[in-house]
């Protein structure tokens, strides 16, 4: 078992503790199951410090293979690499994002199926209007502590409504054939907000599933 230390800073901004990841394993000689690691991984911040992700887990294929714990190396052969966009094209991302009080959201959408669970405060869910559309008009749901989002693919952003205390989700976001709507293939929508211009590319979006997007 391996503790890796809280990096690359000892207390967040958000105040918020920064969680433990216990990966699981099976022992090759007993056959018994047995923890393999426990890690407080780096976080990386946006948006002037009031946006921050921490990578959970990844895989990049489906079905995931645990053998030898080779879904484990190649986790770790992504993260080394620093190429992670938001979703991993074939695979899964699990990330925890904390939103700092009154950040500018960033209307984006991901060809991707995500599950997003509020763990702390409130946030908005906003809407765009329209496939291509910005927030304006839009829909807007509050989700409370323990609340649930299924994002399929459509534009929207994630806005923290406090003017004091941060909020965290948990993510799950799965790649997916292409978003059609209306005969045309949607793609991946960053939007172009400052330094918001760092999140790479998942390079999924192609228009026949099993690709990659190389532009």
């Amino acid at each position: 078992m391996s503790t890796t230390p809280l990096t690359p800073t000892a207390t967040l901004p958000s105040k918020l503790p920064n969680p433990t990841i216990h990966i699981t394993t099976n022992s090759p000689t007993t056959r018994q199951a047995q923890l393999h690691s426990s890690t407080q991984n780096a976080w990386s911040f946006f948006s002037g410090e009031t946006v921050g992700f921490n990578v959970v887990y990844t895989t990049s294929k489906f079905p995931v293979c645990l053998n030898a714990d080779e879904d484990i190396l190649a986790h770790q052969r992504l993260m080394q690499a620093g190429t992670l966009g938001l979703v991993q094209p074939r695979g899964t991302v699990c990330r925890i994002v904390d939103f700092g009080p009154l950040h500018t959201p960033l209307m984006h959408r991901t060809q991707s199926l995500d599950y997003g669970v509020v763990l702390e405060g409130e946030i908005e869910m906003e809407l765009g209007n329209g496939a291509e559309g910005g927030g304006v008009g839009g829909q807007v749901m509050l989700l409370k502590r323990g609340d649930v989002a299924v994002q399929r693919g459509t534009m929207h952003a994630w806005r923290n409504p406090s003017r004091t205390e941060w909020a965290r989700m948990l993510f799950v976001l799965q790649d997916c054939e292409p978003v059609v709507v209306g005969g045309e293939s949607l793609r991946e929508d960053l939007g172009h907000a400052g330094d918001n211009e760092r999140l790479l590319k998942s390079k999924n979006d192609n228009s026949a599933y099993g690709g990659l997007d190389t532009r």
